[in-house]
């Protein structure tokens, strides 16, 4: 028997699956800009039965406003139905410090009403001698916020962090994030994170999934899909909890990086934004000849090379690098490769075109 490695649904996923727990960056919205086809995919699949609860490693604004956020583009939710890392964030230090403890905060009010709300005592720079860091973006942030961090730190302030998403999507492109901002902190304080709230921890999925439950139980893992459009946030948090997952290419991951993603990193689907939710999901197998079958489309890793074929109904050759299903095909050819012990970084990867 082959080895499988993405999975395959018969139904849509919409159907498979009972909850979908979104990103939100680059999968419904990039910045203010809502991402295209998101709120009809969602009300659809929302139609067909999936609940939805939207995650997001970004901690700067209140779920009520990225609530709103969300209505004005024909989404329907309520505000308990997103959930940030600030949340999280606030939950995972109180496991760490005392009712009371001191805590430097580099983020906005959401982060400090949160830390509040879990017993914990805002303080205003490194003077107040805080017992613990925490740091997280938001668009006002400056150099003297850095500077108190890596102060306070240095005087031996516990480290913390939201996440650590080196990117996050803007409107005009994509721009540095949290574990980017998190670098000058490292490289002034000579300390790491000793822990992260946001994904790639599972920690977001799990408190989401609490809200939907079985006589009285948090929803099973195995009835819930995270979607995200990283691989080394979204995917691994997946990984991480046994959570399935699907990728989108709406935002920071390309066809180029899901193939040369190690294990911790590979989804179970990919789609090419969320209308994939309404689709039923074919499954590469392989062939007698070694090769990786999606559908008409076709890949293999032969002599350091990636082969990619594509036909039509009808048998008419198609351009393999337009087709998502040869996406897939090659996700698992290069996966394969790749577990196989083939250094990918020698194999010549195609950049693909899907189209919307």
């Amino acid at each position: 028997m082959s080895v499988s490695y993405l999975k395959g649904s018969q139904e849509a996923l919409s159907q498979a699956y009972r909850l979908a727990l979104l990103d939100l960056d680059g999968v419904v919205y990039r910045g203010s800009q809502p991402v295209e086809h998101a709120a009809q995919a969602i009300s659809m699949a929302s139609g067909h039965g999936m609940q939805m609860v939207y995650t997001t490693n970004n901690p700067s604004r209140y779920p009520s406003v990225v609530a709103q956020q969300l209505r004005s583009y024909g989404i329907e939710l309520s505000d308990s139905q997103v959930i940030t890392s600030a949340t999280v964030g606030a939950r995972m230090l109180r496991k760490h410090l005392p009712a009371g403890a001191a805590v430097y905060v580099i983020g906005s009010d959401h982060l400090r009403d949160e830390l509040r709300a879990n017993d914990l005592r805002v303080v205003q720079s490194n003077r107040d001698q805080p017992e613990a860091v925490i740091q997280s973006w938001y668009p006002e942030l400056t150099l003297n916020d850095l500077a108190q961090a890596a102060y306070a730190i240095e005087n031996g302030a516990r480290y913390f962090v939201t996440n650590r998403d080196l990117t996050i999507p803007r409107e005009d492109g994509i721009a540095p994030g949290n574990g980017a901002m998190q670098l000058p902190v490292i490289a002034a304080s000579g300390k790491e994170p000793e822990d992260s709230a946001g994904k790639p921890e599972p920690g977001l999925y799990d408190v989401a999934r609490g809200l939907f439950s079985d006589d009285g139980k948090p929803m099973v893992t195995q009835v819930c899909l995270p979607i995200g459009d990283r691989l080394d946030t979204d995917i691994e948090a997946a990984y991480k909890g046994g959570y399935d997952s699907a990728v989108v290419l709406t935002g920071v991951a390309t066809p180029e990086a899901i193939l040369q993603a190690e294990v911790r990193l590979r989804p179970s689907y990919i789609l090419a934004d969320l209308r994939g939710l309404q689709d039923a999901q074919p499954q590469p197998v392989k062939a007698p000849n070694g090769s990786w079958v999606c559908c008409s489309c076709t890949a293999q890793v032969v002599d350091g090379r990636l082969q990619l074929s594509a036909h039509d109904a009808a048998g008419k050759e198609l351009d393999p690098l337009l087709q998502l299903d040869a996406v897939r095909a090659a996700a698992c050819a290069c996966w394969e490769a790749t577990d196989a012990g083939v250094d990918m970084s020698r194999i010549d990867i195609p950049v693909f075109h899907i189209s919307e």
